[in-house]
């Protein structure tokens, strides 16, 4: 499917990075796979061209810089996919970032957290993020973006927030949210 909107006119899909996924290809492939950040990046330019937004990626290992750039995707951007790395569990401050800009995001990770350490299976992005998608390796990011781009492009339903969004899912199973 190609999209019909120019490029210029595309909404924006912004992924974040966190530390050490620079690495990725060659850091404990046996965990994180064999797939580089560029092979991420590059599906993923070529999925959302598919889709009919425009996705822009940016990585690094310092949590001002991601903070800074989820700041900046405030107004710019139409939906987030984060993967914060090793700062899913310590920061609270991108945790904020995130959740000040109001921007529908999507949490990320290529590992399943809940089978690892106990330490990794916090994280302090969830209850700011739409959803979690973790353990199915490289193709979590394109399952994050055909959601996002879903949403942004109003053909599915908006959630007005994270805490709708889980509520509303959780109403639909028969759980209580309380």
């Amino acid at each position: 499917m190609k999209a019909s909107l120019p490029a210029a006119r595309r909404p924006v899909i912004l992924v974040i990075h966190g530390p050490n996924l620079n690495l990725l290809g060659r850091r404990e492939p046996h965990i994180y796979g064999r797939t580089s950040l560029r092979e991420i990046d590059d599906e993923l330019k070529s999925v959302g061209d598919a889709l009919g937004v425009t996705v822009e990626t940016f990585q690094s290992n310092h949590e001002g810089a991601l903070i800074d750039r989820v700041q900046l995707a405030q107004g710019q951007v139409a939906g987030l996919i984060v993967n914060a790395g090793g700062l899913t569990h310590t920061s609270v401050s991108l945790r904020d970032a995130i959740a000040a800009v109001k921007i529908p995001a999507i949490e990320v990770h290529l590992s399943n957290l809940h089978a690892r350490e106990d330490f990794r299976q916090r994280s302090y992005l969830t209850a700011v993020c739409l959803g979690q998608i973790a353990g199915l390796g490289a193709i979590g990011y394109r399952l994050a973006l055909e959601a996002l781009a879903k949403l942004v492009l109003g053909q599915e339903p908006r959630p007005s927030s994270a805490r709708s969004a889980r509520a509303t899912l959780a109403n639909k199973k028969g759980i209580s949210t309380k």
